[in-house]
């Protein structure tokens, strides 16, 4: 019980269902209720998704690549960081609804399902990682893996149901509140991506590993 109890922890934290909520209202703001229900059921599926391929074949690719963890870090921390400058500068859902009615032509965007949502949002690096670090095939057997797998479709499924329940949210703030939020989750999330990156370097730099 301890066990599953700490995996659960440790991937709560490093998903971080309540954080995505946040991002989710900043990307869905000005789409309806079932687009909404959509791109969070597609975001859950992706992000399982990759997760799962890290689980299952993720040691062997880290280590073909020889990649550390504090690079992942940094590397994960930088995207962050981008997309975060994109909700701090970019136009807000309404402005870019307004500027496609007036006959702008802009290019397509990702779906937001995927970037950022699924990742680097709740498939994060640290996440890609935890996993692969919880189920080594040299301390952990089959069993304790299909656990670990569990574990993280749980907190998937959390992320999910807490996406689902932004829509109130959105609902109440409207458009013009939504392009606020917009701006101060950029600002959140580039405080929480140059954190990430500071700390990975201070750990590089401590202890000498990549």
């Amino acid at each position: 019980m301890q066990d599953f109890i700490e995996r659960f922890v440790t991937l709560w934290v490093v998903i971080d269902p309540i954080g995505t909520v946040p991002v989710f209202i900043a990307v869905t703001a000005g789409i309806d209720a079932a687009a909404r229900r959509k791109t969070a059921f597609q975001a859950a599926l992706v992000s399982a998704g990759v997760l799962l391929f890290f689980l299952l074949f993720g040691q062997v690719l880290i280590d073909a690549l020889d990649i550390g963890l504090n690079s992942f870090q940094v590397a994960g921390g930088i995207v962050l960081f981008l997309f975060a400058l994109t909700m701090i500068f970019g136009e807000s859902k309404p402005e870019a609804e307004q500027k496609q009615a007036e006959g702008t032509q802009e290019i397509e965007k990702p779906n937001p399902a995927i970037f950022p949502l699924a990742v680097p949002s709740m498939a994060s690096p640290g996440a890609m990682l935890a996993i692969v670090m919880l189920t080594d095939n040299n301390r952990f057997g089959v069993v304790d893996q299909a656990i670990t797998g569990g574990v993280m479709l749980l907190v998937i499924a959390a992320a999910f149901v807490l996406m689902l329940f932004a829509d109130p949210i959105i609902r109440l703030i409207g458009h013009s509140g939504s392009a606020i939020v917009s701006r101060v989750m950029g600002m959140i999330l580039a405080s929480v991506a140059a954190n990430a990156v500071l700390s990975a370097i201070l750990e590089i730099v401590k202890t000498g590993q990549l």
